[in-house]
């Protein structure tokens, strides 16, 4: 079906161009991003009342995709902050101190834990909930301080992250964006991260031991003071081993029923973030006891605050790709043409009649537009970005939808989410007390590999 592509269709690509450029050299893309809904709703629209209704319609639109992602990770970090005041992350992880013997144990024990705790918690609150603790640990076992940041970013910010399997916040964005189900995104996305994971971390592991034996240099800073201070008196040594191991019971029970029921996405997320509430309040008013119901809504508030900050650059992004799809209609009307299945897929008929794109082309295509997109140091702002040009490509070549999709999540979130952008870097830095720009530059060549190695996997699964 042939579609002939009016002004909006252009529009709209040259503004993903601008993004795009934007995010290469690291500026800002909120404006752009408003300028581009503002100039297709006058387009379409040729009135400057219903244009400038648009835009805020938009935000709207927007902000009710994301609104159960935001809450979820909201009541997450709030939960983790009582966790971490009451000291039952400390009885949490303490067990796994005892296996940590050598730099070869630190570095896998550190970082495996830090995966699975960054699957229910998200990174930033595991830093805070295991870099304390197993720091000094580590270090003592010989693994230098650069070392445990390097585990905690490759295994917490790339692995658990760009997969996002429990919580499933990437998965619902690069979905949304791909108009495909967030299952065939999460599918999709197992044997890249897997790949992904596996030549990263090895590769780290290997030369993090060639360093530790040619004895070079390891530089650190002054080491922050934790994020949260630990009260002792909040709650009974008893009372913090039987919640150390009620609390994890507790989570596997989720990750039971959902295995079990095949809840997945919103279902999923609902069920994380139901638990996620109960434990926050029951932790609180047994810690806080008298002031329970007070410090509940006060970690409640800390939380949303958390939220919608790291959220807030998102909303304008993600409003302006979701008129790249059914968003369109809802927000700004039906002015496309007739038989117009929405803009990305129209750009991508279109494409598909003027470039003869092949799954290697699209694979690559999708690794550089996730680089590019996380450059500006919020994996999460550029994976919108990416499921809409995996669409558009996936159009272009007639398979792969969910494989480029998740390739463009994995590499935007590996890139941006905490391991190569020295700014978002600095939660593992900070509580490591090493230079972000060094973890940088130590995560560049292995991170590079893995991102060269993912991709060819990839081209053999589209």
């Amino acid at each position: 079906m042939e579609v002939s592509l009016t002004l909006i269709h252009w529009i709209y690509l040259v503004f993903i161009v601008a993004i795009i450029g934007f995010m290469l050299f690291r500026r800002d893309t909120t404006i752009v991003c408003i300028v581009g809904i503002l100039s297709l709703a006058a387009v379409s629209t040729l009135s400057v009342s219903d244009s400038v209704s648009s835009l805020f319609n938009s935000f709207i639109f927007a902000i009710t995709e994301l609104l159960p992602t935001i809450l979820v990770i909201s009541i997450i970090v709030a939960m983790s902050k009582i966790l971490t005041i009451s000291g039952i992350n400390e009885v949490m992880i303490s067990p796994f101190a005892k296996v940590i013997k050598n730099p070869t144990t630190a570095f896998w024990t550190v970082g495996i834990l830090m995966m699975f705790i960054s699957l229910f918690f998200w990174p930033s609150p595991a830093v805070a909930l295991i870099g304390a603790v197993l720091l000094p640990v580590a270090i003592r076992a010989g693994l230098p301080a650069l070392g445990v940041a390097i585990a905690m970013n490759l295994f917490g910010h790339g692995i658990a992250l760009s997969g996002d399997f429990i919580i499933q916040a990437a998965p619902k964005l690069t979905a949304d964006a791909a108009g495909i189900p967030v299952g065939d995104v999460i599918n999709a996305s197992i044997p890249l991260v897997i790949t992904m994971g596996l030549v990263t971390t090895i590769t780290a592991y290997f030369i993090l031991m060639r360093d530790i034996k040619l004895k070079k240099a390891f530089p650190t800073v002054a080491i922050a003071s934790p994020v949260q201070e630990t009260d002792e008196k909040l709650l009974s040594p008893t009372s913090k081993k039987i919640l150390a191991i009620m609390i994890p019971i507790i989570f596997l029970a989720d990750v039971v029923i959902m295995s079990t029921l095949n809840l997945q996405g919103g279902d999923a997320t609902a069920l994380i973030g139901g638990t996620a509430l109960l434990i926050l309040i029951l932790t609180t008013c047994l810690a806080h006891k008298k002031q329970g119901l007070e410090q509940s809504t006060n970690y409640l508030i800390e939380g949303f605050q958390f939220g919608f900050k790291v959220f807030g650059p998102v909303i304008p992004i993600a409003a302006f790709f979701y008129l790249g799809d059914a968003g369109f209609y809802t927000i700004i009307g039906d002015h496309l043409p007739q038989n117009s299945e929405g803009i990305v897929n129209d750009l991508g008929v279109a494409l598909a009649t003027i470039v003869p794109l092949t799954p290697e082309v699209g694979a690559i295509t999708l690794t550089g537009v996730g680089i590019l997109t996380g450059l500006d140091g919020s994996g999460f702002s550029g994976i919108s970005l990416a499921g809409s040009i995996a669409q558009l490509f996936s159009t272009a070549i007639g398979v792969g939808a969910a494989t480029l999709t998740a390739l463009g999540q994995v590499t935007a979130i590996w890139v941006g989410g905490g391991t190569l952008i020295p700014w978002a870097l600095i939660p593992a830095a900070a509580i490591c007390g090493v230079d972000p720009f060094e973890l940088a530059r130590k995560n560049l060549i292995p991170v590079s590999i893995g991102l060269v190695v993912t991709t060819i996997v990839a081209m053999f699964l589209i």
